[in-house]
C-alpha cells in the first residue's frame, strides 16, 4: 500500500480507532471490487474504539468517510462513537456548513428514531450543535415534531429529554420555527412542573424564547397550567429558576401591552396561564419578591 493511502487510513484511525478504520477499509475495498451489496461487518476490535481525542477537527474527506460509515453500519457502538465525533466537530462553524453540504443532517437526523436511547441522545446532541447555523435550521426543522413528542413522552429528566429540550431551545432562538411548538405548550408546562431542577431550567429557557415573540403570546396565555406553577415565584426557589420565570412573566406582559391581551380575556379558559399570571396570588408573590435578598431577583421583580 502506497504512502498516501497509508496516511489516509492513519487519519481515519485517529477518529474511529483500529476497529472503525478496519470497517472503512472493508467498505472502500468492497466498493472498488464492485460489490455494492456489501454490508459492514465490524471486527471485534470495533468494540474497543480509540481512546484518542474526539475533539480533533476533521477535514472534509474524513467527515465524508465518517458520514458514510454512519449511514452504512448497524453496529450500535460504531454509530454512537461516530455521532459523538460528528457532534463535537459540529461545534465548529466551518464544519456546520461542511456537514450540511455533505448531506449529513438527514443522516444524523435519522438516528433520533433509533430505539437505543444513548444513540438517540448523541444524535440530538449533534443536531443541537448543527442548529447553531441558521441555514442548518431549515433542514433540521423537519425533526421538530418528532423531538417534541420524544421530549414529552420519554422518561422524565432523562438525558434524551434534556438533549431534545436543548435542541428545541436552539431552534426557537429566532421566531422562524416557533409556531411549530404551538400545540405542545401545555405539555411543556407539565414537564416544567414535574421535572427536576435541570429540566425546569431547560424548559424555562425554551418558554422564555417563545415569550419574546408577540405572535406566541396568545398560545402561551391560553395554555392549561396547574396552579402549582405559581410556586415557582416563591422567594426560596433557586435563583436560576426564579429569574427565568420572572423573565417569562415580563416578556408576556410586554407582549400583552403590544397585542392588547386584556381585550382577549374572555377567550382564555379558566385554568389557563392568563388567570394565573394576572390573578391576585401572583400579584402578591411579585410584591414580595421586590424585597428579595438577591439584587438580581429584586431588580427583575420590580420591572
Amino acid at each position: 500500500m502506497g504512502r498516501s493511502r497509508h496516511v489516509g487510513w492513519v487519519a481515519a484511525g485517529l477518529v474511529l480507532g483500529a476497529g472503525a478504520c478496519y470497517c472503512i477499509y472493508k467498505l472502500m475495498r468492497g466498493q472498488r471490487q464492485g460489490d455494492r451489496g456489501l454490508r459492514l461487518h465490524p471486527s471485534r476490535s470495533a468494540e474497543d474504539l480509540t481512546d484518542g481525542s474526539y475533539d480533533d477537527i476533521l477535514n472534509v474527506d474524513q467527515l465524508q468517510k465518517l458520514l458514510y460509515l454512519l449511514e452504512s453500519t448497524d453496529d450500535p457502538i460504531i454509530i454512537e462513537r461516530a455521532l459523538v465525533t460528528l457532534g463535537n466537530n459540529a461545534a465548529f462553524s466551518a464544519n456546520q456548513v461542511i456537514i450540511r453540504e455533505l448531506g449529513g443532517i438527514p443522516i444524523i437526523g435519522s438516528k433520533i428514531n433509533n430505539p437505543n436511547h444513548s444513540i438517540k441522545e448523541k444524535a440530538l446532541n449533534a443536531l443541537n450543535n448543527l442548529s447553531v447555523n441558521v441555514e442548518n435550521q431549515v433542514k433540521i426543522k423537519v425533526y421538530i415534531n418528532q423531538v417534541c413528542k420524544d421530549v414529552l413522552s420519554g422518561p422524565l429528566d432523562s438525558a434524551v429529554q434534556l438533549a431534545g429540550l436543548r435542541l428545541l431551545t436552539n431552534m426557537t432562538v429566532t421566531n422562524d420555527h416557533q409556531h411549530m411548538l404551538h400545540n405542545y405548550i401545555t405539555d411543556l408546562f407539565h414537564v416544567l412542573l414535574t421535572g427536576n431542577g435541570s429540566t425546569k431550567v431547560q424548559v424555562l429557557k425554551l418558554l422564555v424564547n417563545l415569550s419574546e415573540n408577540p405572535a406566541m403570546a396568545e398560545g402561551l396565555l391560553g395554555a392549561q397550567v396547574d396552579s402549582s406553577f405559581l410556586s415557582l415565584y416563591d422567594g426560596h426557589v433557586a435563583k436560576e429558576i426564579l429569574l427565568r420565570v420572572l423573565t417569562l412573566f415580563q416578556n408576556i406582559n410586554n407582549c400583552c401591552k403590544k397585542e392588547g391581551c386584556s381585550a382577549m380575556q374572555p377567550t382564555f379558559p379558566k385554568g389557563s396561564l392568563f388567570f394565573l399570571l394576572y390573578g391576585e396570588e401572583c400579584a402578591q408573590k411579585m410584591r414580595a419578591l421586590v424585597d428579595h435578598h438577591d439584587a438580581d431577583v429584586k431588580e427583575k421583580a420590580g420591572q
